[in-house]
């Protein structure tokens, strides 16, 4: 247990702490080579695609004996300056996957961002909607809650009237009779 969570510290600190540090750095500087900025964009960029893919395989990969140590591994080989893990990784797999994907990969992210913007669109004319609904329920309420209402009105100014008027009252209840 112990171990676990010292491995997730680690990898916190060497797998996105230190680079993220050694980026900003990078970034920083006034002229900064771009030889080292490529380096750890691709640094993010294969963290990012590690980091969707581990969440996607939850289930499938942590049970793994030392799976959390073999993570940390990775991350430091991938920018250690003597392995120059993040380029290799980078140039051998990553860049070939995608550019032979890339294609296919830009059509389905114009399908989602259209289809995103079109389910938005649903749910705020669903919640315009359902504002206006409640809004006006809420009116009502107000306004039968602050003016009397013209039901009792009526119902008292019959009262009275039958009051007034025994003959009415007679009638009345020899209809109901």
């Amino acid at each position: 247990m112990i171990g676990s969570y010292l491995t997730r510290l680690l990898i916190m600190l060497f797998g996105y702490a230190y680079p993220a540090y050694e980026c900003f750095k990078t970034v920083e500087l006034n002229k900064p080579e771009i030889q080292q900025l490529q380096f750890w964009c691709q640094y993010w960029i294969l963290v990012a695609a590690l980091t969707i893919f581990e969440r996607v395989g939850d289930a499938l990969v942590p049970w793994l004996p030392m799976y959390s140590e073999a993570k940390l591994a990775f991350f430091i080989y991938l920018w250690l300056p003597k392995t120059k893990g993040t380029t290799y990784v980078y140039d051998s797999f990553f860049r070939p996957y995608i550019a032979k994907h890339e294609n296919e990969i830009d059509r389905n992210l114009m399908e989602f961002k259209s289809r995103a913007g079109d389910m938005a669109m649903i749910y705020i004319q669903k919640a315009i909607n359902h504002g206006q609904t409640r809004f006006f329920e809420v009116l009502q309420y107000i306004t039968e809650q602050s003016t009397p209402s013209i039901q009792s009105k009526v119902k008292k100014e019959t009262t009275t009237s039958e009051l007034d008027d025994p003959i009415l009252t007679v009638t009345q209840n020899k209809a109901t009779n």
